[in-house]
């Protein structure tokens, strides 16, 4: 159980001291701490998608301006 908990945290991209807190945090029954721990770990992976997503966004219009050949030198 312990071995599939550290696995889905690593696959989740935690650092070792997010687990080694989330795992210390399990031992001593600190659910509501679990939860936050893993909740700021979301944020930070949203808001890194949220920062590429911008970058398509701008690759995207880009695109569009060459596409209605509104792009000049």
């Amino acid at each position: 159980m312990e071995e599939s908990v550290i696995q889905n945290l690593r696959d989740a991209g935690c650092s070792q001291t997010t687990i080694s807190r989330f795992m210390e945090c399990l031992k001593n029954g600190a659910e509501k701490e679990e939860l936050q721990i893993l909740s700021r770990h979301r944020k930070t992976l949203l808001d890194r998608i949220h920062r590429e997503e911008r970058k398509i966004d701008c690759l995207d219009y880009l695109v569009y301006q060459i596409e209605q050949h509104k792009i000049t030198i």
